[in-house]
């Protein structure tokens, strides 16, 4: 792959110091008022005084929104280099991107964003020809922030469903595009929420909620009652079959998949309050069990997912007995145990995923959080590895049984996602597309290290940097986890970060406990009531940094958004004198509160709830809002948005006006807040450029440092 180089290829300069950038007159923060709400859980009274932020549409919330808005915004605005990292950022992010091509019957789809579009337009190519538009988001709405969320093929390559979502919000609605005509049908599905659209024939199954109740916020209001659906081509959503729906069960997801073929139909089941999902069948073929549903898995302790079937046996991926996953083989005529055939066992390094394509089984694992790529056929028989261009991250490989070839991304911290067509028969790749982005990879090294936590684990850390980059203890260094829900964070190109990076920044990504990185053991290690480990990792991650003099407590920042968004609201809580910059992003901060707001029930096998005694204590030492107390805290910027229904923004709304009101020192705390725009997905790329200016100018500008943007 050739890029363009710039600037100096093996040592990066020197950042200037300049004297402390603080706005004049000093920060007058909005004035929040406090009530004297008081929750009784189990004999402690815990005062809630921001109740009324949680009520996100009533002109004292709005107001309070718009003048934290004008806070920060002002704030941001007075940074000198501002303007200059926005129009870097936004050279670097103009260049050509492609999805993973999908292969429809002779047809090739694909997406593709030219550099500066909101959106990615979907393609469609036949043989050597000229790439179509098949659809293009950007015309779903005038301002860019309507998203193609999903899109299912129907077997037969005539139609296409696909998911639109609005301002970043969970829920979606589906329409359908007749594939010979281009032209729409007239029918679309509303109130769609953790759904696929699995093909059967003249219609699809899908998963949806009821409408809300007059008078209900869409956006913030629990959702309850999960249903499963099936949709018939030319029908209006009213006519929709019933397929499933538990009304004993009011927490919980139920999705239906079909099988390639469509001869089973699976059905997977969760109940919000474990960890995994229970597994059930219907073969479609047989008149007999057409209508009713075998048990394959009837636990919801596990994880389970179908990979396909070979003949009358499905093929599952599985951690139950085994921690690091493994595929099995289940007959649903006799599913009891003892009958399962074990296809794919388990192994020293985390099965991550497989898929059933052109008569093989294509096998990801993860071996110290990268990829790499196995392939067997269809009994389980090895036949070879797949060779990686590096250290990096495998995904795509998906297809049908009777495809020759598949597509996949490769990407590594430093190495633009590239699309690789893959020859099933040869175990060959050949480059599809590869971007031509203003980075030379050839000046960044990537190490990883192991580092000791609170309690002696070793914790893998990837840390990336510009070559040349001493060791003084100087370099800003943005310090980036997670840390929860079987989660792994592998390597991953991003063009925002390759500008902290060319401007002698550090960016250090630890796998906390809590992800997925190493399978169920892992994961459970920072679950409830064990969440306590994920923040001494975190805590462990930054100190490290400091001792091998990548940085000090004046150069460092931590971030994370949604689960790592609670992790930094925890960690800067517990040690205010961590870092000199926090990053929590669209975070879950009221950790007593969580459950009673959209789908957040559906966290509580990872965090607890504070309906429980005992795991009401433990929420209660750790929850972010419930741990502020007079300090001096780093330079704080909460992001959030106002479609977020999956963390609903009051989180960061309450803890923002809780820390304006805690912080004694003379650090900043701020609160950016997005207007029509969601928890992250979707979100368009003009939103991108101008949240990643106002983070790394925030940071150069309270670590001190002028950064030689180009």
């Amino acid at each position: 792959m050739t890029v363009p180089e710039y600037g100096e290829p093996t040592h990066a300069k020197r950042p200037q110091y300049v004297p402390p950038l603080a706005p004049n007159p000093p920060l007058k923060y909005p004035v929040a008022r406090k009530t004297d709400q008081v929750d009784d859980y189990f004999g402690t009274k815990v005062p809630d005084p921001y109740r009324w932020l949680e009520s996100l549409d009533t002109p004292e919330t709005k107001a309070w929104v718009t003048a934290e808005n004008e806070v920060t915004f002002g704030y941001l605005s007075q940074i000198p280099f501002r303007d200059k990292i926005r129009d870097r950022l936004t050279k670097l992010w103009n260049y050509e991107r492609y999805g993973v091509p999908e292969l429809v019957g002779e047809r090739l789809v694909f997406s593709k964003n030219d550099g500066l579009q909101n959106q990615a337009v979907l393609y469609v190519q036949t043989g050597a020809g000229e790439p179509q538009v098949l659809l293009d988001p950007n015309k779903f709405s005038a301002d860019g922030t309507t998203a193609l969320a999903g899109t299912a093929f129907s077997n037969d390559h005539r139609y296409l469903a696909y998911a639109t979502s609005g301002g970043g919000s969970d829920w979606h609605q589906v329409k359908i595009m007749d594939l010979t005509t281009n032209k729409a049908l007239p029918e679309t599905l509303d109130w769609v929420k953790v759904s696929g659209t699995s093909w059967v024939k003249n219609g699809f199954y899908y998963s949806r909620y009821d409408a809300p109740k007059a008078g209900e916020n869409g956006l913030a209001g629990k959702n309850e009652f999960h249903k499963v659906y099936f949709h018939k081509l030319n029908t209006p959503q009213s006519a929709d079959k019933l397929v499933y729906e538990d009304k004993k069960m009011v927490l919980g997801f139920r999705m239906a998949t079909a099988t390639e073929d469509e001869r089973f139909l699976t059905l997977s089941l969760t109940d919000g309050k474990s960890d995994g999902n229970r597994l059930l069948v219907r073969d479609l073929r047989d008149p007999k069990q057409a209508a009713a549903w075998a048990t394959l898995i009837s636990s919801y302790e596990f994880q389970n997912h179908v990979i396909g079937n070979v003949g009358g046996e499905v093929l599952v991926h599985t951690n139950y007995k085994a921690p690091r996953f493994r595929v099995v083989a289940i007959d649903p005529k006799k599913p009891l145990e003892a009958n399962w055939r074990t296809v794919l066992p388990e192994g020293p390094d985390k099965l991550e995923g497989a898929s059933q394509v052109g008569g093989h089984l294509v096998a990801t694992y993860l071996h110290d959080a990268s990829s790499q790529v196995k392939v067997y056929d269809e009994a389980g028989k090895f036949q070879h590895d797949v060779a990686l261009p590096a250290i990096g991250t495998a995904s795509g490989f998906d297809g049908r049984r009777s495809d020759k070839a598949v597509y996949y991304a490769f990407t590594s911290f430093t190495y633009p996602t590239t699309v690789y067509k893959y020859d099933l028969a040869t175990n060959a790749s050949t480059v599809f597309k590869a971007p031509a982005v203003d980075v030379n990879p050839d000046d960044y090294l990537t190490t990883q290290i192991f580092y000791a936590s609170k309690d002696g684990t070793k914790i893998p850390m990837f840390i990336i940097h510009k070559k040349g980059v001493k060791l003084d203890g100087k370099n800003p260094t943005y310090l980036y986890a997670y840390g929860g829900f079987n989660v792994s964070l592998t390597p991953g190109f991003s063009v925002a970060r390759m500008l902290w990076l060319e401007n002698g920044g550090v960016l250090a990504i630890p796998n906390l406990r809590g992800g997925g990185e190493y399978g169920e053991a892992w994961h459970q290690a920072g679950m409830t009531p064990r969440k306590q480990n994920v923040f001494d990792d975190f805590i462990a991650a930054a100190e490290y940094l400091k001792i091998s003099q990548y940085t000090d407590y004046e150069h460092l920042a931590i971030a994370g958004g949604s689960n790592g968004g609670l992790l930094v609201g925890a960690t800067m809580t517990q040690r205010p004198d961590l870092c000199k910059v926090a990053l929590p992003a669209v975070g879950v901060m009221d950790m007593l509160r969580y459950q009673d707001f959209t789908i957040g029930w559906n966290w509580a096998p990872e965090y607890g709830t504070s309906k429980d005694a005992k795991q009401f204590a433990n929420l209660y030492k750790f929850s972010p809002l419930h741990n502020l107390k007079p300090a001096a805290y780093p330079a704080t910027m909460v992001t959030t948005a106002d479609h977020d229904d999956r963390v609903v923004p009051a989180h960061s709304f309450k803890f923002a006006a809780a820390l304006q009101a805690a912080n004694t020192g003379p650090n900043p705390t701020l609160i950016r807040v997005d207007v029509n725009a969601g928890h992250g997905a979707g979100k368009s790329t003009k939103l991108q450029i101008q949240e990643w200016a106002d983070v790394w100018s925030f940071c150069f500008a309270n670590m001190n440092v002028t950064p030689n943007v180009k």
